[in-house]
């Protein structure tokens, strides 16, 4: 005997009440981790906000005293009015939030500072203040006082993992493959200039061009010929480079005193290949 309409019908709605109640908890999971790394920072910020925020005074004095022009009359001014900005600055690095509001207020100042100082001279100086102030607004993002607008309350639950590891995840998660991206993301390569990047030859090679290309990030003009970026590999390797900036070096270089960057910018492709 079938199983009758109504009994199916219940299964189907218990099934769909199960599957929303798994969606429920993975959420309250998610938020009650981000509960605890809230509280975990909230101790670190209360018992080391001042010393992180004397640290980045410091570090900006030395900075500001190596990379500033040497010969410049201006130098005196102008270390004057650097070093008062991002020690104002720093100091909200002891309080609770910062808003996107007053780091923009604070990113108007250094645009109106920028424009009294006319020579071309002037452009070394003051990247080095944005630097040093990104510097203060990355610990601010690690210690979780600032979040932007777009990172707050967002829901991991529709994120698919499969999918995620598979297409995005797993193609770039090795060192030649992620040489090959950045290569690729400047120019376009022959399979003998990424055997010289890579050191690699023959079918080591082309197992790991044959990965990206199996996941849309690059593709081969025609056959024989040279390989190029794809606009989900560009916008791959731009994210990485951007979650890079904001993790590893907001984290490690606001805390020592450095700096870094993906060894290649990456330049956008054209939306077809010719």
């Amino acid at each position: 005997m079938g199983t009758p309409a109504g009994t199916l019908t219940e299964i189907r709605e218990l099934k769909a009440e199960i599957s929303g109640l798994r969606t429920d908890l993975k959420r309250f999971v998610e938020r009650a981790n981000q509960q605890h790394v809230d509280a975990v920072l909230g101790g670190i910020r209360k018992e080391y906000a001042g010393a992180f925020a004397d640290q980045q005074i410091g570090s900006a004095k030395a900075d500001l005293s190596l990379r500033m022009v040497e010969d410049c009359p201006m130098k005196t001014t102008c270390y004057g009015a650097f070093t008062e900005f991002l020690e104002n600055s720093a100091r909200h690095i002891a309080e609770g939030t910062v808003s996107e509001e007053l780091i923009q207020s604070y990113r108007g100042k250094m645009a109106a500072l920028r424009k009294k100082g006319r020579k071309e001279e002037c452009s070394t100086c003051f990247t080095e203040l944005g630097r040093l102030f990104e510097n203060q607004v990355g610990l601010m993002q690690t210690l979780g006082i600032y979040r932007k607008k777009n990172e707050t309350d967002t829901d991991f639950s529709g994120v698919p993992d499969d999918a995620v590891v598979r297409d995005l995840l797993e193609p770039v998660a090795s060192p030649p493959r992620f040489q090959i991206l950045k290569a690729l993301s400047t120019g376009t390569r022959t399979f003998s200039d990424i055997s010289q990047l890579t050191r690699l030859r023959g079918g080591n090679l082309l197992f790991h061009i044959r990965k990206l290309a199996d996941a849309g990030m690059i593709l081969q003009r025609h056959e024989r010929g040279d390989y190029i970026i794809t606009d989900k590999g560009f916008k791959t390797l731009t994210a990485i480079a951007q979650l890079y900036q904001m993790v590893n070096v907001s984290n490690a270089g606001t805390l020592n005193g450095r700096g870094g960057t993906l060894e290649n910018t990456p330049v956008k492709p054209s939306d077809s290949p010719s």
